[in-house]
This record gives C-alpha cells, structure tokens and sequence, in this order.
C-alpha cells in the first residue's frame, strides 16, 4: 500500500452523484497514510467533460491550480458554469509534508435538468376507463387507495447510443423498469417533500440497459405520500388530490451527435396490472392472476392497452433529490418458525426492522397467502398488532397460474420483527420468506463496544432504529399509522445518528423540508414535511412552535455545522433561524418563554408519565425558556462562524436576558431549582443557565434526585440526551455508569434484558407487572431514548468534536473510563478519515490505543492519577496536568497510551 493515498472522494456528500442541481458542487477528498504526523501542504483540483479529457490536462471545466492548504472539505467548484445533463469528471492532486505527490482515482458527477425548459415530457396520469372496465379494480376515494397504474411505451434504438438516462418524478411513488429489469435500486421514488413546495426528481444511466433493436420502458405509480394515508389521518390524499400522476424522460444520446427523447405523453399507454391495491399504512394486495407477462419489455402486444392522459403540471420546482435513496440494505433469515395453528406460521426475524418480507415457493395457482407483521407477539404467541393503530400492514397474494410466488410489496413498507404467513397447504421450505431492511442507504461511519454484552445490545438498538426509522426523512415510527418526522426526535437523537452514519446529505435534504414548513411568521414546525391541516384533518393540530421540537429548526443545522463543518448550511438557513429566534422574542417581551407554546409537548414521556398536550406547568415553561436560550446562544456561535457581527451581538444579549430571566424565574440561591425534575437540572446546566459557582451544587441536587429514585432515571425524551453527558461533566462519572448498568425499571437495561432489538418510544412499553402499555401509543422502534449512543462514542471511548473548530480536522479524544466496564472502543470515520479510541482498565491500570487520521490532530486528555506523567508509545507525554487529566496535542498516527487511574 502506498505511503499516502486519496480516497472517499465525494460531490455533496455523495460519491458519484447523478443528476445534481447544485450549480457550485462541494468536493470533498480524504487522506489515508500510516506515516505518523502526515498531511497536506497543498491541492490541486481538476475538472473535465471525460477521464481522457482529465488525462490530457485539456479542455479543462476547472483547474484550481495549486492551492497551499490543509482544506479537504467542501471546496465549491468555481470554473466554467454548467449546464444541463453535464458530465463532469474531477481528480484532486494532494502534495504532503514529505513531498509526496499523488492523485485520486477519478471522481464523477453529472448535472440533472436545471431549468423547467429541459422538460419536454407531460405529465400524465390514466385513463379512468381502465379501472371501469376492470371488474377487480378499484377506483381511490377519500377511504379506498385505489389500483395502481401500469404505464409502458416502447421505442427502437437503431444507432450506437453514446448515454442513455432517465429522470423521472411523480406525484406518487413509481417504480421503472427498462426491457424488463427494475432501472436502479431505489424503492419509493421520488421521496417525501413537501409537495406545496417542492418535488424530487431521480436520474438513472440506463445506458447499459439497451439492446439494439426493440425496448420497452415500463413504470408502475402508486401512490405514497402523495394520496396514500399519511400519518394518524382517516382520510387519504393530504395534499388535496386522489390523482396521482407522473413525468418521465428518457434521452439518448446517439454516436452520432443527434438526441432522441422519449417523454411522457398520450402515447405512452396505461392499464392496471397485478397490484390491486398498495398503501403504506395498510400494505399491499398482489393478484398474479392479473399478472401480464412482459408488460414491460419489449414486443408486448399493448394493443389493449389505452393511451394515457396528460394532466396539469404542478406549478411547483422539481428538483433534484440530493440525498441517498431508499434502497434494500440487508437480508435477514428468520431465527425460527412456529406453526401456531394448522398451517399458520409466525417467523421470528430476530431484529425489529423496517420493510418488507419477501416470499419464493410456489402453491396452487389461486391459493390466496396473507402475511401479517408486528414489532412483539402477544403473551398467547400470536402476533401484537393492537399498537398498530390503523396501520393494518397485510400483504396478500393471489398465486399466478404458473404456481411460482416470486413477491415482495411494491409501495409499502411495515416495522416488524415477526411476521405471519398463512394461506398454504403445507409450510414454506426452508429460506422460503425472509426479511428485507429498506431504510434511507446513509453509509455506517461508526462502531462501539465495550465488554458488557446488555451495553453493546443497547447500543446496537440505537443503530437499529436509526436504520428503520431514517427512510426519506427521519420518522417517529415505521410501524403505526404515524411514520411522521417529528422535530423533537429528530433534533434529541442527531448528534448520536452522525456518529452511527453520515447523516449530512440525509438532514441536508431534511432541512429543506422544514423551512418550507415554516410559517409567514417565522415559526418552526413540528413535523417536516408538515401536512395540510385542512378539513378533513383529525386529531392533534396546530403541528408548530412547540418547546423543542420547533427549535430543532436551529439544533440540526448547528449539529450539522459543527460535526460535518458545513458552512453553506447555516448560511443558506441563516434567515429562517433569525426568523425563528425574531419570533420568540416577539411573542415573549419578558425574555421567559411563556407565551404562544402550543402543544407544549415539554418533557415528553417523562416519568411519571406527560402525555398532556396544550397544557401549561412551571416545568414545561422551564423547558421552553431553556432552549430559547440555547437557540440564542447557537446563533451567536454561528453569527461570529459566518462573519455576522451585528447577528452575533444581537444573540448573545439575547441570551444573556433570557439567562438572567430564566434565572431569576427558576434558580434559588443554594443551586436548586424551584422545578425539581432531572430533565430541569440538565438543560440548565447543559445550556449554561447556572452561574458557575453554583454548579456544582445544581449538579449535586440533580444526583440526590436520582439517588432518591433508587438510582434511576426518570427523564423524557427532552432530558435523556443530557443525563449521561452532564453526569460526566459535572464530576459524577460514576453516577453516569451506575445508570447505564442499571437494568431494572425504568432504565435503558430493562428493554434489553426482555428482549428489545430496538429502542422503545417509553421505558414502559411493555413491563413484567403491566404487560403492555395502552397500545395508543406504543412503539417499540423509537428512537429518542437511544441518544445514550452520543455518550457512548463522545465520553465512554471520548471521540468529540472541537466546537471551536468545528469539521474534525482538529477534534478532542477525552475518554471517561467508569466502573463497570473493562474494556471499550469505538471508531467514527469522519470527513477526514477513521478514529479509533480503544481502552482496558484493569485495578488504576489504564492502556489506551488512539489513531488519528491523516491531515488531523487531536487535542488527547488521558485520565490519571495526581503526580502521574503518562507515557506514550514508552516515552513520557509532554503536556499539563490538571483536574484529573494529563492534556497534550497529538498529529496523526496510532498511538499507544499507558497511565494510572485515581484509587476508586
């Protein structure tokens, strides 16, 4: 392996990203290198219309020439303009501090349809007489999804094409096949947007896919977001239609110079097929005796078939979708199978998961099979469907008259562990049914252990249910009739879900979804994309401003801004957050949040237990005026980032008033608060509430709190992201770990020992006394409660970001070894490259194993005991004592640490 290489080259986030829209692209680069100390002197990007083109130093898009700089994130191109469908090829050559000189491995990109003008398809829906003549299909109503519709049209190629790609979009959700094979892997295109805003295109290179000759282009609509259920809602078609329609355009480009573009329109034909019916909440109804074979290759006889109608275009952008698509990420076998009643099976996955069951065998042609799904099975062994809601999540099947079920839903996805097959004859073979993981494909950057198997469990139901819960935009729940993006959630579990993948397209994209859901008067939603409230919406309402979950609106971007180094994020946010914080000062002159709270969720699901929405208490004006201070305070760390001096100014007096305010509202003078809840504690003394020298004795009432509780928690979804972190902070270590360890209710344990393979919405889902909780509201794959995972990575194995440079290039390794745990280690691959943080302790023993990326250098805290010199790699550390810590700077490279821990 070379000394030095350059990898993870990436455009936006993504690797190799087709169809973008972003007319300055960032690029990002990483350096790989075991030589201790390496990094960058100087780059040089270059950008190209093909790899000869970029070979020969010609023609060049962009030539940065040599730019002295350690910079490997984020570089915007800045050469010639480009245009539509551009293909764009990009190389960056790195010089290091030994002389080295070496170039990447070819990097691509290509631009999708930048203005409206490039579209010259319809749009098109169908034809409402192929649903009359079909006596099985079903016409949409406000209740009823109706069948989907098959579109195809088929098209020569009769010259050499030099590229062939498609864009497609859709009010609804489609799937393409080109001569019959599924174009791409994405599931569920084009992904939730808010579509009174805005909606999402997808380009796909189907140039491989020809043949000469005859082609077909078959597509499948459904209908998804745009006029399925959505939500807790009776009614469907949130977004005021029950049409559901689509564009599509397939351009080849031909050796010879010429375009040929095949686009939506009249005669591209339409009829229905085998998919009676398919809806995210209630599943999929799959008839293979409707099936016609080769409707979407080439040489079907689509005589039957009826043309398809244009319909009105939206008067909304397209644009493309700049985050990862919804793709199959894993395959799971079924651990065991249980024949409940004569031929009736459940099948235990093992893992609570979001998607699918996919089933091969074959069955007499007509035999009718059902599969159910649920998260848990009832203390009887059947399946626990009551917390489903209305989400009745059946597939069925109609077996084909060639006997051979090949199925997997097509427009719906389900959150289950266990599942139900019934309808055969005799049971399935053996690998028959398995599971399949759809989720939002974020690639995992980050691993951690330790040697408690209960804490690795804990913490892999975290990663779980990021997974499951992270599809187009970050759900509550995959399994209810919810599946909304709640911000609270979204905002308490970021900072873990950066460290478990890269997150910064997927929340990117999400962002977008919440400003467009902000209101004229500045005021963050708490749900993105928010739904129409209209006149058939029930249930909650008024879905913005709440108490941390609007403030989410400034949380995420800070988060992003700080763990990605993403500056155009907060810039290009900058006036929806100044909106938001303009507003709270607005409706709340006396500097305390009390006015205009709305739902007021406050401490959600904190015990004993608040499910109380629009009320008012001590406590949740505690809450609200504790992150309007926070918002404050992140806005003046981002004014002064963004060179915003009049901003930053203006928000740090502001949170200097609410301080003050808050302070004389709820802080005695003995460091108690006049609201004595763990979660009041916590965000006073995260958010800086406490004048310092009443610090520690706000830190030691919140540990005589959950000292009376028996030494347990007693926070809701709103405090749990604090109680470690602020433990740990605050001299309690020890607490810290007593409460992760602590595995009888409630606590984070007490899930994992009854069997939890994801993080439950309430520590009282289910409980030996109780049994399960009211299933109105009873997830068992909910996120929030899983923020333990940032404690783990930041303290437990101590992999932190420096706020004051935020983008880890210079980053803080701080572990905080407690009892209970031997050994623990963790890596998180960040924009720079992997670190690795791995320790044991045995008696005050401690030897710790770091690496620091190429191009990086941490700031490394190693714990020891008074008077102790710690020795790195056998030589004494050169640095400064204090607080328990021995404090120096390391550049890349592995190191080996050995010290000695305080006497417990």
């Amino acid at each position: 392996m070379p000394e030095l290489t350059v990898t993870h080259l990436r455009c936006e986030y993504l690797t190799n990203p087709l169809g973008i829209d972003e007319k300055a692209p960032r690029l990002s680069w990483a350096l790989q290198s075991t030589r201790r100390g390496a990094r960058q002197q100087a780059y040089r990007i270059q950008v190209a219309t093909s790899p000869e083109a970029l070979a020969g130093d010609r023609e060049l898009l962009w030539d940065s020439g040599r730019v002295e700089s350690r910079r490997t994130t984020h570089v915007a191109y800045a050469g010639q303009p480009l245009a539509s469908r551009q293909e764009v090829c990009w190389q960056v050559t790195v010089w290091d501090d030994a002389g080295a000189v070496v170039s990447s491995e070819i990097g691509r990109w290509s631009m999708g349809l930048l203005e409206p003008s490039d579209w010259s398809a319809q749009w098109i829906s169908y034809d409402p007489e192929i649903l009359k003549r079909d006596p099985e299909a079903v016409e949409p109503t406000l209740t009823e999804p109706g069948t989907p519709t098959y579109f195809r049209k088929g098209f020569d190629v009769t010259t050499r094409v030099k590229r062939a790609t498609v864009y497609a979009t859709a009010r609804g959700v489609i799937e393409l096949f080109l001569n019959g094979e599924n174009i791409g892997r994405d599931y569920l295109v084009p992904e939730w947007t808010d579509y009174d805003h805005r909606i999402q295109y997808r380009t796909f290179d189907v140039t491989d896919m020809l043949r000469d000759g005859g082609n077909a282009i078959g597509i499948i609509l459904g209908d998804g977001w745009w006029s399925g259920y959505v939500g807790w809602q009776e009614t469907r078609a949130r977004y005021g239609s029950l049409v559901n329609s689509l564009l599509v355009q397939l351009e080849l480009e031909l050796e010879n110079g010429e375009t040929v573009v095949y686009g939506t329109g009249p005669d591209w034909r339409c009829d229905t097929g085998a998919i009676r019916r398919s809806d995210f909440m209630l599943g999929e109804i799959y008839d293979g005796m409707r099936k016609q074979k080769n409707w979407n290759g080439p040489g079907f006889d689509e005589s039957k078939w009826l043309p398809s109608l244009p319909v009105e275009a939206p008067t909304v952008p397209l644009v493309a979708q700049r985050a990862e698509p919804v793709q199959e990420t894993q395959i799971l076998q079924p651990i065991s199978r249980t024949e409940i009643r004569p031929n009736v099976y459940i099948y235990d996955l093992g893992q609570n998961i979001a998607g699918w069951v996919y089933l091969k065998t074959k069955a007499k042609p007509g035999t009718r099979i059902k599969i159910r799904h649920a998260e848990r099975l009832t203390p009887a062994g059947e399946l626990y469907t009551e917390n489903l809601r209305r989400a009745t999540s059946e597939d069925e099947i109609v077996v084909g008259t060639n006997g051979e079920v090949d199925f997997r839903p097509h427009f719906t996805f389900h959150g289950f562990q266990y599942f139900e097959i019934s309808g055969l004859d005799e049971a399935p073979p053996e690998g028959a049914a398995t599971g399949r993981m759809i989720q939002s494909a974020t690639p995992a950057t980050g691993h951690f252990e330790c040697s408690n198997p209960d804490v690795n469990r804990l913490w892999l139901n975290g990663v779980w249910s990021q997974k499951d819960n992270f599809l187009s935009v970050p759900t509550d729940c995959p399994q209810r009739d919810e599946r909304l993006g709640w911000m609270g959630d979204a905002q308490i579990f970021c900072r873990t879900a950066a460290y478990n993948a890269d997150v910064a397209a997927f929340f990117t994209k999400w962002l977008t979804d919440v400003t467009d859901a902000q209101t004229e008067d500045g005021i963050f939603p708490d749900t993105a994309p928010r739904l129409r409230e209209d006149d058939n919406f029930i249930g909650l309402d008024d879905l913005v401003g709440g108490a941390a979950w609007a403030d989410a609106g400034v949380i995420i971007p800070y988060t992003m801004w700080q763990v990605y180094g993403d500056f155009r994020l907060i810039d290009r946010m900058w006036g929806a957050m100044v909106a938001w914080l303009s507003y709270l000062e607005r409706t709340n002159p006396e500097y305390l949040r009390l006015n205009e709270l709305r739902n007021n969720y406050g401490d959600w699901l904190c015990i004993p237990s608040d499910r109380e929405f629009r009320t008012h208490s001590p406590m949740k004006n505690l809450l609200a005026t504790a992150f309007w201070a926070d918002d404050a305070k992140k806005m003046a760390h981002m004014a002064q980032a963004l060179g915003k001096q009049d901003d930053a100014e203006r928000f740090q007096q502001m949170y200097e008033r609410v301080r003050a305010a808050f302070q004389k509202e709820f802080l005695r003078p003995d460091g108690s608060l006049t609201v004595d809840t763990q979660t009041a504690y916590l965000l006073a003394l995260d958010f800086e509430l406490i004048p310092q020298e009443l610090r520690k004795a706000a830190a030691d009432h919140l540990v005589e709190n959950i000292r009376k509780l028996d030494w347990h928690l007693s926070t809701g979804f709103v405090g749990i992201r604090f109680l470690n972190p602020i433990l740990s902070e605050t001299g309690h270590n020890d607490v810290a770990y007593r409460l992760l360890l602590q595995d009888t209710y409630p606590s984070w344990l007490y899930p994992v020992k009854h069997g939890a393979t994801t993080i439950w919405e309430r520590w009282n889902g289910w409980t030996e006394e109780g049994g399960f909780f009211d299933p109105l509201m009873n997830s068992f794959n909910h996120y929030s409660l899983g923020s333990i995972g940032e404690w783990l990575y930041r303290y437990v194995a101590g992999i932190e970001v420096d706020p004051t440079k935020p983008g880890f290039q210079h980053f803080r390794l701080r572990p905080f070894p407690g009892k209970g745990l031997d050994y623990a280690k963790a890596s998180y691959r960040t924009m720079h490259g992997e670190v690795a943080s791995s320790w044991k302790q045995e008696g005050t023993s401690f030897n710790w194993e770091i690496t620091i990326p190429a191009n990086t250098e941490a700031e490394v805290s190693i714990p020891a005991a008074e008077g102790v010199t710690p020795r790195i790699d056998g030589q004494e550390a050169q640095g400064l004592a204090a607080d328990g810590r021995f404090v120096t700077t390391l550049p890349a490279g592995t190191y080996r640490i050995t010290s000695t821990l305080p006497s417990a």
